[in-house]
């Protein structure tokens, strides 16, 4: 049964971000910040988050990296998604830049260098989500080759991959940028760390973001190294705050939570938090603003309540904040 998340708005077009901050002439850290906690707003630049933050506290950040993920073919374009074990792909065949709902089994679509087969649906999306054979068994290298960043119809021109990459970009894998981390710069992260904040990683690869409303995430692969799930602790511990940076974040620190606790995992994670599934370990996240009836917003209401995050979206709309992964931030704090 699909669940709706309580939080409700219209979100005019305007408010769409179609380019990088950078292109605005505001550089990535100077992009607006909305400061939800308990029933106060407040409004402010992102380069001053740490004002929000206590020595002590602990930012979670994703360290995967974003894949030039989109190819164009002859016929369709494909959205190279997620790597499945066999070696096999989930990719999202798109036409004129909508998805394409009516593939089958057996369908070859060419592309550069090679055919890409669709093999079966995928479960987690039948429909518009397929198994597919890809054109060659590296696709890591054809990406490079072929690839460009996937894009939607609210960004008017195709901009360079460096503008689809946070600072924390270690391990490439995502299909979509992690885009909560992107306003962090190298000289914000050094201000917070002396400041006493405390940062580490932690690894969650995004599939095609493109879902229907009120689809749920798909599988994903995580990564909680040891070292990240001690400190974790060890803050908790000790008073601290865990702010997971994106909504990433947070669904691999909380696969990794067992009676309230951390612990080293990895593989996959088909968790989704919401009303029935609170998380047991972060206490606030930095987000970006995310569309109507997007199944994240769940997950925002399973942090910061629903109450939170109403507020924080009806204070950004009444501001004129952007969205989506060019757009402006929010952190909740519970």
């Amino acid at each position: 049964m699909k669940v709706h998340p309580h939080t409700r708005f219209e979100l005019p077009d305007a408010l769409n971000a179609g380019e990088p901050p950078e292109a605005r002439g505001v550089s990535r850290d100077h992009v607006k910040l909305l400061v939800a906690e308990g029933s106060t707003v407040t409004h402010t630049r992102f380069d001053r988050i740490g004002d929000h933050l206590w020595p002590g506290d602990l930012l979670l950040v994703n360290t995967s990296g974003t894949l030039a993920a989109a190819v164009d073919g002859t016929t369709y374009t494909v959205h190279f998604s997620t790597p499945l074990d066999d070696g096999t792909w989930v990719v999202e065949l798109r036409n004129g830049g909508a998805p394409m709902f009516d593939g089958t089994a057996g369908l070859q679509v060419e592309l550069p260098e090679g055919v890409l087969t669709l093999l079966a649906p995928y479960e987690a999306s039948p429909g518009r989500l397929w198994i597919a054979r890809p054109p060659t068994p590296d696709v890591f290298g054809y990406l490079q080759r072929h690839g460009r960043p996937i894009t939607y119809n609210y960004v008017g021109k195709r901009w360079p991959p460096a503008s689809y990459q946070t600072v924390f970009a270690r391990e490439p894998g995502s299909a979509e940028m992690p885009s909560a981390a992107r306003p962090f710069s190298f000289e914000l992260v050094s201000h917070l760390a002396s400041q006493g904040v405390l940062i580490a990683p932690i690894l969650l690869h995004c599939g095609v973001s493109s879902l229907e409303s009120h689809e749920p995430p798909q599988p994903e692969r995580y990564d909680v190294p040891t070292h990240t799930a001690r400190l974790v602790n060890w803050v908790k511990a000790n008073g601290g705050r865990v702010i997971a940076v994106g909504t990433t974040a947070v669904r691999a620190i909380e696969s990794a939570a067992v009676a309230g606790t951390a612990a080293a995992a990895r593989g996959w994670t088909d968790l989704v938090l919401g009303p029935d599934h609170r998380p047991q370990i972060v206490d606030g996240l930095v987000t970006g603003w995310h569309a109507p009836e997007a199944s994240h917003l769940l997950l925002l209401e399973s942090v910061a309540g629903r109450d939170q995050v109403q507020r924080a979206y009806d204070a950004a709309l009444q501001r004129n904040y952007l969205w989506h992964e060019f757009g402006d931030s929010c952190l909740l704090l519970r």
